[in-house]
């Protein structure tokens, strides 16, 4: 997620600090620096001009140039305008209101509204407690609503049923009536893809809008559109009165400059973003977390809480006993992590979230990938219990035979019975707290740590 301007960003501001004194003409020069990473990014014109309008005004100012360390102030600054562009702060979805709280998804066709209904659904169930239904008036779409029903079934929530031979309206109203009688909380009604220059697939819409009077009315835009939506998502609200944009395709989007234009652009937040194509691949929106991602100071908060929904803590508990009995740890173990590892949306997504990330060389970068926790995946999975038991037994044919019913090649073999023996002597020195204990810590963390690092 914005790789290519989180690189040219941190590598500015990587210049800036430590600096003891900074001149207008060397403000002037990261100032140029910023606005064509900006520019490459696809950040709307009129959001780049903005922001870097903001930034030197405050860069010439007392702020920075009379700050004991300017290098530093100037990094603030910048991080704080890009804060500022981005809403300040997450804003939740308001469900204070009587249920059903109805929810209309719009968007452009492709968008991915089918599939972030049934993620927002999911959502809503698990970390809200809600009781949600979900309506499909897509009756233009070839299976639309049988995708929808077979994803309500995957994250199990109520399905309202309906037909392509039914009015979208009807099928709306029959919703509303069907939510109410089921008790359920939250209704996400999914609506057809459309052209906002299409006025007779807008008017539809703003009747459904007018019909079921929804609570929140969220646009559903492809990240990797650029500048193009917010431009879209501002059309949109001119039509419907939008309550939030949700961005979706966020880990296909090396540039970021939808994240960085719609808030300007259309004034309305962006409240959720699609991180996957997993059904649980779908987080709030935190603007400081993201700033500080694009500056390469990471996101430790949203890695913690990432570590929190995702570590299966019995296992965790399971582990911490059995290594400090003495019983060691071993491939079973070890491929337990690296699923854990995937579920959190790979090593690429973790590393993303750690402070620096943005100053690795390309070549170092490149090597990080989730083909090669596939890869040992396979090769655990190839061996016997005994091999995964005792890896010490595993030698010239049995390599050979793991290779083969991997799909890999013995250098392969050899390269993860290392990693394994790395990550073997690392839960050693865990020593009494194992698992446990650095669960414990990352908990901590949550409540001590910033999203950003200023010194």
């Amino acid at each position: 997620m914005f790789d290519n301007l989180t690189q040219r960003l941190s590598q500015s501001m990587q210049k800036l600090r430590g600096k003891g004194r900074l001149t207008e003409d060397s403000i002037k020069e990261t100032m140029r620096e910023v606005r064509i990473a900006l520019l490459e990014a696809d950040v709307a014109l009129p959001v780049v001009q903005s922001f870097i309008g903001q930034v030197k005004e405050r860069a010439l100012g007392k702020e920075v140039i009379g700050s004991l360390k300017p290098g530093e102030a100037l990094v603030k600054v910048v991080h704080d305008e890009l804060v500022r562009v981005m809403g300040e702060a997450n804003e939740a979805l308001d469900l204070k209101a009587s249920p059903p709280v109805v929810v209309l998804l719009a968007g452009l066709q492709g968008s991915g509204k089918t599939t972030t209904t049934a993620k927002l659904a999911k959502l809503l169930k698990e970390q809200h407690k809600k009781t949600v239904m979900v309506v499909s008036c897509d009756v233009y779409r070839p299976a639309a609503i049988e995708q929808l029903k077979t994803l309500a079934e995957q994250v199990d929530v109520l399905f309202h049923p309906s037909s392509a031979t039914d009015k979208p309206t009807d099928i709306a109203k029959s919703a509303v009536d069907a939510a109410r009688k089921q008790f359920a909380d939250v209704l996400l009604v999914d609506t057809a893809g459309r052209l906002h220059v299409d006025s007779e697939m807008m008017d539809e819409i703003k009747q459904l809008h007018h019909l079921v009077k929804p609570h929140e009315t969220l646009f559903v835009v492809d990240s990797m559109t650029g500048q193009d939506a917010a431009n879209t998502a501002r059309a949109f609200n001119e039509a419907l009165a939008l309550t939030g944009v949700i961005l979706t395709k966020t880990d296909g989007d090396a540039r970021g400059g939808a994240a960085l234009s719609v808030r300007e652009v259309t004034g309305k937040p962006i409240k959720f973003v699609g991180t996957g194509e997993k059904i649980d691949a779908l987080q709030p929106f935190h603007p400081e977390r993201v700033a500080s991602r694009i500056l390469g100071m990471g996101d430790v908060l949203s890695l913690v809480e990432d570590v929190q929904r995702h570590v299966d803590q019995k296992k965790a508990e399971k582990l911490a006993r059995k290594i400090k009995r003495g019983k060691g740890f071993d491939l079973d173990d070890f491929r337990s992590q690296l699923e854990q590892m995937q579920d959190m949306g790979g090593i690429s997504n973790l590393v993303d979230k750690l402070p620096g990330m943005g100053e690795l060389p390309d070549q170092v970068k490149n090597r990080v990938n989730d083909k090669q926790t596939n890869h040992m995946i396979a090769i655990i999975n190839s061996m016997t219990p005994q091999e995964r038991r005792f890896p010490d037994v595993i030698r010239g044919s049995r390599k050979k035979r793991i290779a083969s019913g991997s799909g890999t090649q013995i250098q392969d073999i050899n390269r993860m019975l290392k990693q394994f023996s790395q990550m073997q002597r690392m839960m050693k020195k865990f020593g009494k707290g194992g698992m446990k204990g650095m669960m414990r810590k990352m908990a901590a963390l949550k409540g001590q740590v910033p999203p950003g690092r200023f010194s």
